[in-house]
């Protein structure tokens, strides 16, 4: 198995008549999800999605691909396959589309409906091409054939990418349900097909690649619902992805059923179930569905809440009912549901939130203490029944966080995948598909974009550690003035804290030392603002630190009169 090394540098030219795969996105990592394709100088792009922020993460709203080894060739991009309409898979596009905004985007009926509102959002109206599985388009030297596969949204499509180089598959997100509720399976004939036409590069889904045996039918889950629904005794509240179609037809069946209203809580929400029922895949009865205004107007038992939140987002509703930071107040009895997995990463903010909600009185469930969520990614069992069928030449896993690529990656070997073919990379390796033979051949710079409110790229990894400091040890600022011809404290110095845990009134002790520095470096004869900046830094600086063991962020400020 090859796999990326540290000192990897720039990628030579494509060799004439081979297929290059750059992954900017969604290798080591769940999210972020892109892959670009190159052939003779042409680009195509596979998805374009966002990661959400850690908690090392303070106040970046989404984390964005890097761009910069396409901006110089933005007219080289033929167009951009939208597998399906998840975040993690079409957030970005709105900020590519900014770089250039006639970039065509590809994809199926929902898929296309949910990115255009996210579009018209951001004012911009994209040039979109509509396909269904089985269709086949030629988007500049890309002929490319759209497969059905079966995710915890619909319309999921994956795409089969043939040129001179030989025939990419790239699979999206997928798993094998065999009992999908709106009848769609993966189309395992069509890539047995593929198969014996011959799979020169797979790219498969690793996200579930640990996890053995095959995931369980999505409608195994409406009996516990209906168990949940007939034993709730106040409201219910739902939290689920706002794009979980499949789940959320489930929670309005089980309201149906029980006599109980439904209202969508949260911008998002609203907005894509709207769409879903518009297109018909959200079959939504007859006034079951209700503004939230008019809740007060119902009895508690007849009420079902469907909100975002599942991942203990800060700004999502239910973290916000669970901080009493919300309209809707929690209260003794009601009961929540967190009708998802919890993505990796998120575990501590999502226990956060359902003990926020259990000391307000919430019965919480959750996939922990019910089945109330299955996976929309194919376990080891299906990974292993889907290399059988396909049996490609060269895999290169996709989409997961190491553990994930390279547990795949065994399970390719396993079926036959030679060794040396199977390719593990990571964001921004690149990986070259020559004579039939995938084998990796330098990097390109991927690393994240923070978006920040309405700043793109402009906070830096230097920033957030300053955030970080400032969120743990708090700020030390110091006000100085000084001769500017003898160097001498004429001023001050004045000193403030917030947030260091160190009263302004211990400062007294730190202040001799300041003007015992200062006369030094005025007989030394500095009288320089910045470095008489650096000197009481670093004298206030080992002060806290002899003394308190703590490490604020220190912020001097020299006047010179």
């Amino acid at each position: 198995m090859s796999h990326p090394h540290p000192e990897l540098g720039p990628p030579p030219p494509l060799p004439e008549g081979g297929l290059r795969v750059t992954p900017l996105g969604g290798l080591g990592e769940i999210g972020r999800n892109m892959t670009v394709f190159e052939y003779d100088g042409r680009l195509l792009i596979v998805d374009c999605g966002v990661l959400f922020p850690e908690e090392e993460q303070p106040g970046i709203d989404l984390i964005l691909p890097d761009f910069t080894v396409l901006r110089d060739r933005l007219d080289d991009i033929d167009g951009i396959v939208l597998t399906h309409g998840h975040e993690d898979h079409i957030g970005g596009v709105p900020y590519l589309l900014r770089e250039k905004p006639d970039i065509p985007l590809i994809g199926s009926k929902l898929t296309l409906a949910l990115i255009e509102a996210k579009l018209q959002e951001h004012r911009i109206r994209p040039y979109t091409l509509e396909v269904e599985e089985g269709h086949s388009e030629r988007i500049g030297p890309f002929d490319c054939e759209f497969v059905s596969v079966n995710h915890s949204i619909p319309d999921a499509l994956a795409v089969a990418i043939r040129t001179p180089a030989g025939m990419a598959v790239h699979t999206g997100d997928f798993k094998m349900d065999q009992l999908p509720l709106d009848g769609r399976l993966t189309d395992l004939r069509a890539f047995a097909r593929l198969g014996e036409e011959g799979i020169d590069l797979l790219l498969s889904d690793s996200t579930n690649a640990e996890v053995p045996g095959f995931v369980p039918p999505e409608r195994e889950i409406s009996n516990v619902l209906r168990q949940v629904f007939s034993s709730a005794q106040k409201r219910i509240i739902v939290a689920s992805f706002a794009s979980h179609v499949h789940r959320i037809q489930q929670i309005l069946d089980a309201a149906h059923e029980h006599g109980r209203r439904v209202a969508f809580v949260g911008r998002s929400m609203v907005r894509n179930m709207g769409i879903a029922r518009d297109l018909g895949y959200l079959k939504v009865p007859a006034g079951l569905v209700v503004d939230v205004k008019t809740l007060d107007d119902l009895p508690d038992d007849e009420i079902v809440l469907v909100c975002t939140g599942s991942q203990g987002e800060p700004m999502a509703a239910l973290s916000r009912m669970a901080n009493r930071d919300h309209q809707i107040r929690i209260v003794q009895g009601d009961t929540v549901i967190l009708a998802s997995s919890l993505i990796p990463g998120n575990e501590n903010a999502v226990y956060r939130v359902i003990n926020g909600l259990t000391r307000w009185g919430a019965n919480v469930v959750h996939k922990g203490n019910a089945k109330v969520h299955v996976s929309g990614h194919a376990s080891a069992g299906e990974l292993l029944y889907f290399y059988n069928i396909c049996q490609p030449r060269n895999l290169m896993p996709v989409h997961g966080e190491w553990r994930h690529l390279r547990a795949n990656a065994e399970l390719g070997a396993k079926t036959g995948v030679p060794h040396e073919n199977v390719v593990i990379a990571e964001d921004g390796v690149v990986v070259d598909l020559v004579e039939g033979k995938a084998k990796i051949t330098g990097k390109v710079q991927a690393g994240y974009v923070y978006v920040d409110g309405l700043s793109v790229g402009d906070v830096t990894e230097s920033s957030l550690k300053d955030r970080r400091i400032l969120g743990d040890e708090g700020i030390i600022s110091i006000f100085v003035v000084v001769d500017s011809t003898t160097g001498k404290i004429v001023g001050g110095p004045h000193i403030q804290s917030r947030g260091s845990g160190i009263d302004d009134e211990a400062f007294t002790a730190v202040m001799p030392k300041i003007d015992e520095a200062l006369a030094k470096s005025a007989q030394d004869g500095i009288a320089e603002a910045h470095q008489l900046q650096q000197l009481v830094r670093r004298t206030v600086g080992k002060w806290v630190s002899d003394t308190y063991r703590r490490r604020p962020m220190i912020l001097p400020v020299v006047v010179e009169v």
